[in-house]
């Protein structure tokens, strides 16, 4: 690689023409002081006959200077007027990293001008409303997302998930600090025994509001009424793993909104504090399962128990409530305010 091809790839790092070819000089020509440097600075430069017309001392001495700051060269001798230059792997990788800053701030710059002009030309335009987020960092962003949260979370909650149904501690540390979560849960979320015993149950028991409705609408997360993401359904699982962004605007409102709706159609998960403090613990469960409209295996199975032995549950419960049926049962625990 010639001197001329080097210049050119030191030049993109940041020296300017003249500094590369002062590095390039010291190192074809070994150490050496300012006013020689000058003299074969001269000799190097086409139409400097004979070599008889040094460089500027002054201007020479400031380009040195900077190639010290960048750890290019260093002096030595006693007056420390000798120039060595330096084996340079870890001054390029600075300023290689340098350079690579300086281009991406200017990737924002223009980015950020472009989002202007936009907003200018068309100030409803899509691009800033919403954002596709795919493959390995869509469970990662989530995660990053709720851990921001400051206020409030409504939730529909169905499979499949991007987090692999796994736990959720950052929900049960919010709820500590006082933040809202409303959770609408499909019933295919709850008949998840693994989900619900490491999910579903440990964040009610932390403070969420749950209630369940047959299926739920769409996979969506409000964060605080400014920011919801909209997850991969079933269908989509099978096409790619993505998630929808949807910054502040009418849609937003309107995500908002579908979810209040919801809510309000939905059947609570848990009991209210009026139930009678004497009520066993698994019947307290017996009855938030009965109603998510879950079936009775799946209530067993959720509960750890055989069908047999919840059979026996359930007729000590109807015999609390003087009811001979379910739905007797229902009617008993609503207008006593257990639900």
């Amino acid at each position: 690689m010639g001197d001329e091809e080097i210049q050119g790839h030191l030049c993109r790092l940041g020296l300017t023409r003249l500094q590369a070819e002062i590095y390039l000089s010291l190192l074809g020509t070994g150490p050496c002081g300012t006013e020689d440097l000058a003299l074969r600075m001269g000799r190097r430069r086409r139409g400097h006959k004979n070599g008889h017309l040094p460089f500027d001392g002054q201007v020479l001495d400031r380009h040195l200077s900077h190639l010290r700051r960048l750890g290019l060269i260093t002096s030595t001798g006693a007056d420390g007027g000798e120039h060595v230059p330096v084996e340079p792997s870890i001054a390029l990788e600075a300023m290689a990293h340098t350079r690579s800053a300086e281009v991406h701030q200017a990737h924002l710059a223009a980015m950020q001008a472009y989002r202007g002009y936009r907003r200018s030309a068309a100030p409803q335009g899509t691009e800033d409303l919403i954002e596709v987020v795919k493959g390995p960092h869509v469970a990662e962003r989530i995660w990053n997302i709720e851990d921001a949260v400051e206020s409030q979370v409504l939730r529909f909650d169905s499979p499949p998930y991007h987090t692999h149904g796994t736990a959720n501690p950052i929900e049960i540390e919010k709820l500590g600090k006082g933040v809202e979560y409303r959770v609408v849960y499909s019933r295919s979320a709850v008949q998840n025994t693994a989900y619900y015993n490491v999910n579903i149950q440990p964040c009610i028991a932390a403070g969420e509001q749950a209630r369940v409705l047959p299926t739920v609408p769409v996979k969506l997360t409000v964060y605080d009424q400014r920011l919801a993401i909209v997850s991969m359904s079933f269908v989509e699982s099978e096409v790619k793993d993505y998630l929808l962004m949807v910054h502040p605007s009418s849609l937003l409102s309107a995500l908002t909104g579908l979810f209040e709706t919801s809510w309000r159609a939905a059947l609570p998960m848990h009991l209210n504090d009026r139930i009678p403090c004497s009520l066993q613990p698994i019947h307290r469960r017996i009855l938030e399962l009965l109603s998510t409209g879950v079936n009775d295996d799946t209530i067993a199975e959720l509960l750890g128990v055989s069908r047999r032995t919840l059979s026996r549950h359930i007729e000590a419960m109807n015999t609390r409530a003087g009811s001979m049926t379910r739905f007797q049962m229902a009617l008993y625990a609503a207008r006593n305010g257990w639900i």
